[in-house]
């Protein structure tokens, strides 16, 4: 298949896909992205990347198709038996990569350690308990009626109890980089298996033999191999001398050259990822303000300073080269519970910024240390770069700490306890409903709450109408209760919303003939055909 240039997302979800039998021919499929995955533990490190590969290799009891459409995979079908109890039939004839059979225990096993990880339980957070009925079939209790519970379903990884049993890890470590063994090793019933992975160089992977869908997979590729290249510019030069056939993302400014190579293609789309900035709202004294006793950022006006010193449009415009869309929401449109009337970002107002500021005791401005990611999201580091001065214009001095997002997501995530005053984060909710973000970054209260709430904002009305979502199955109800939690959210600036990137894949038109872009910028490649 020729690419059509800026392919949308909804032009690829509605395309047929092209079913191409197996070649006998080796298709080695290699790609690219700015950064190496945290690690192989299912059950750990709950990030975009991550996530997409760990996806490739374990099953999971229901798969989003690339029209973002809930298909079985390891639990075959699905009944609700009372407002709070589910029966789940599970697949038979299942094995893992090193050949143990999948049943029902494996499903009890990574229920149970899954619930235990402070970064992934979010998807079993509202799960009382999970059962073995049989050897293929669970029971889900949940703790209320979920309008969510199939939603997360595509989030809930299965392992083999008698692997992860026999090699002593039963436990998480929800560490970036850590080198224990589940973060290094991987059997799961994906359908392709680990070969090799060479932290920050090379991740090999292989369709595997015995996967239960192997008849009907549409991808044609025979070896994967995943390289993380953090440097645009040989990222491009990459794809362009044909050492790789797709990478992501493509570089803004280096759109319209791709664009215009007989051999490459540009698929672009809108990312259901909202990229924000953060607050330390918890610590009594800032970590940048040693000895003062205070922490600004626990006054809204200090929050509200910040907010009017951002210019969003100059930030689309300049950094983003305009492949962005500024948002006043944690939500992209998209996401179940998104209000369009409520997106409207911060007004630009240096002067507002400014009298506020002085009416909260710092008319001299302060210090921070702003934490940021230099190659996880699109332009992290430039964007960052650009806050630096807006805010300096109102009197903040803003010492910019950039580096990789391993050392990043630890530093201002829970291995590291919050270590950040003012950060960067980017957020696409894995169920796609709004309760996703108000659980993980709105909240503190509750299972599987504030994994990513760095800043730690807690607002008693928000967690309130957060435990009233949860369970709140009546759609026009449950849109007003999110209405209003992120009403409060937004009028105490709880975070400051920038924008919502935008995707761009190059791929090489001489070596792939199918790709699939999905809003959630991965590569599944159950949809990868090579020519």
């Amino acid at each position: 298949m020729r690419f059509t240039k800026h392919l949308s997302v909804a032009a690829v979800a509605v395309a047929t896909v092209l079913t191409i039998g197996a070649s006998a021919d080796a298709k080695t499929f290699r790609y690219a992205t700015t950064g190496d995955i945290l690690g192989l533990d299912p059950h750990a490190n709950n990030e975009g990347p991550t996530n997409a590969m760990k996806a490739n290799i374990y099953g999971q009891m229901l798969h989003r198709k690339p029209d973002l459409t809930l298909e079985p995979e390891l639990a075959v079908s699905w009944e609700r038996v009372n407002d709070t109890t589910w029966r789940f039939k599970l697949r038979e004839g299942v094995t893992f990569h090193n050949g143990n059979a999948f049943n029902a225990d494996d499903v009890v096993f990574s229920f149970n350690r899954q619930k235990t990880s402070p970064s992934m339980s979010f998807a079993l957070s509202t799960l009382e308990d999970l059962k073995k009925i049989d050897d293929f079939t669970v029971e889900v209790v949940t703790k209320g009626p979920d309008p969510i519970l199939l939603l997360n379903m595509p989030n809930f990884y299965i392992v083999d109890k008698e692997y992860m049993e026999a090699n002593n890890a039963v436990e998480v470590t929800d560490v970036a980089g850590s080198t224990n063994f589940a973060n290094l090793n991987a059997n799961g019933t994906g359908p392709f298996k680990l070969v090799e992975w060479v932290q920050d160089n090379r991740i090999v992977l292989e369709p595997f033999d015995k996967y239960w869908n192997k008849a009907n997979m549409v991808s044609n590729v025979t070896k994967a191999i995943f390289t993380p290249i953090p440097n645009n510019a040989t990222r491009v030069a990459a794809l362009l001398s044909g050492e790789i056939d797709l990478m992501y993302p493509v570089p803004l400014q280096d759109i319209p050259r791709l664009d215009a190579d007989p051999n490459v293609s540009v698929l672009q789309g809108p990312e259901l990822r909202t990229i924000f900035l953060g607050f330390d709202q918890w610590r009594d004294e800032s970590l940048d303000m040693p000895g003062s006793g205070k922490n600004p950022f626990k006054d809204v006006r200090v929050r509200k300073a910040f907010a009017h010193a951002i210019d969003t449009k100059a930030i689309q415009r300049v950094v983003m080269r305009g492949a962005s869309t500024p948002t006043g929401l944690m939500v992209a449109p998209g996401i179940n519970g998104f209000q369009e009337d409520m997106n409207k970002p911060y007004a630009f107002n240096p002067d507002e910024s400014k009298k506020l500021l002085a009416e909260a005791g710092y008319p001299n401005g302060f210090p921070v240390t702003l934490d940021c990611p230099n190659d996880r999201y699109v332009n992290d580091e430039a964007i960052c770069t650009a806050v630096v001065p807006m805010l300096e214009r109102v009197g903040i001095k803003v010492t910019l700490n950039a580096q990789t997002k391993s050392l990043h997501f630890n530093k201002i995530g829970k291995p590291e306890g919050n270590n950040t005053s003012f950060f960067m984060l980017g957020w696409t909710p894995g169920s796609y409903d709004s309760y996703n973000p108000l659980q993980n970054l709105l909240t503190m209260d509750g299972e599987g709450a504030g994994a990513w709430n760095c800043g730690r904002y807690s607002n008693p009305e928000v967690e309130k109408l957060t435990a009233q979502i949860v369970t709140e199955v009546d759609e026009a109800k449950r849109n007003e209760l999110i209405r209003q939690a992120f009403k409060i959210h937004q009028d105490d600036v709880g975070h400051i919303p920038l924008h919502q990137q935008a995707l761009a894949w190059g791929i090489s038109d001489k070596t792939v003939a199918e790709v699939w872009q999905r809003p959630f910028n991965d590569v599944d490649l159950r949809y990868v055909t090579m020519k």
